[in-house]
């Protein structure tokens, strides 16, 4: 009697939960669109805050230089010592380029560039917004007749949108680059040589379909980092979980939205 009991209070304590974690996701979902939407109606009103843009794109961009140069060079040396001693088994170490310069343009690049922004940048967001919140400093400046969103969340979003695609390109070069060095050195294969081949094997849609997805990624970090900093309560603790959940939220919805957006993109290729 007393363990059946017990499981049926596990029971209810187990449905709770998940009950809760269903309701905050459709929270969270319908809350980030409807601060996507208002963000797109308050951008085409005026005051237009071009400084506080500037500020963000050097913020949110400039600054997360380091960590995109690192995850590149680490991920293209990888991948060709990788490939290089698996492919060199079977007498195709001469595809690492190719193979190298295909997996970091459309996936690697955007993808984990991506990923290091949600934690430094998205993170940041959250952490800012949150602390503003809890300050009532959102609140000082509606009682000052300010749109919060325009001053706070349109800056930063477009920023993202701005800055997320150039530092995937950078990350690309770099990638292929690191890739490069590693094959000159651990594999004997030629720079010039490498350069031929990992540029023969690309195509345009390659690019564009790498830096298409970045833009989808960018619109995932502003939106989910604005949305938990504005839903900030309970002072310096919640500001702690606003920025957790934004981290964790983000890093989830790019990795799904990744194999989504690649299924899209692979059939509008073959169409």
């Amino acid at each position: 009697m007393e363990k059946t009991k017990s499981e049926i209070r596990l029971l209810e304590f187990t449905t709770s939960k998940s009950l809760k974690a269903v309701e905050q996701f459709f929270d969270f979902l319908g809350g980030s669109v409807n601060l996507l939407y208002s963000s797109i109606l308050a951008s085409f009103r005026k005051p237009y805050y071009f400084g506080l843009l500037m500020e963000q794109c050097y913020t949110l961009g400039a600054k997360s230089l380091s960590i995109a140069f690192i995850a590149a060079v680490s991920t293209g040396m990888v991948m060709s010592i990788q490939f290089g001693y698996g492919l060199e088994r079977f007498g195709g170490k001469l595809y690492v380029p190719k193979v190298v310069g295909l997996s970091v343009m459309r996936e690697l690049g955007p993808v984990l560039t991506c990923l290091m922004i949600a934690g430094r940048v998205g993170s940041g967001i959250a952490a800012e917004i949150g602390s503003m919140k809890v300050t009532q400093q959102i609140d000082a400046i509606r009682a000052l007749g300010t749109d919060p969103i325009k001053r706070i969340v349109i800056p930063r979003i477009l920023a993202l949108l701005i800055m997320t695609p150039l530092l995937t390109i950078m990350a690309d070069l770099i990638g292929i680059t690191g890739g490069m060095i590693l094959s000159y050195f651990e594999l004997h294969i030629n720079p010039n040589f490498y350069f031929h081949e990992a540029v023969v094997a690309l195509q345009i849609s390659d690019f564009t379909v790498g830096v298409a997805k970045t833009l989808f990624f960018a619109l995932i970090i502003g939106v989910t980092g604005c949305y938990y900093g504005l839903k900030t309560e309970g002072g310096t603790q919640g500001v702690g979980m606003a920025t957790t959940r934004s981290v964790v939220t983000s890093s989830i919805l790019i990795m799904i939205s990744d194999f989504i957006l690649t299924k899209i993109f692979w059939l509008f290729e073959r169409a």
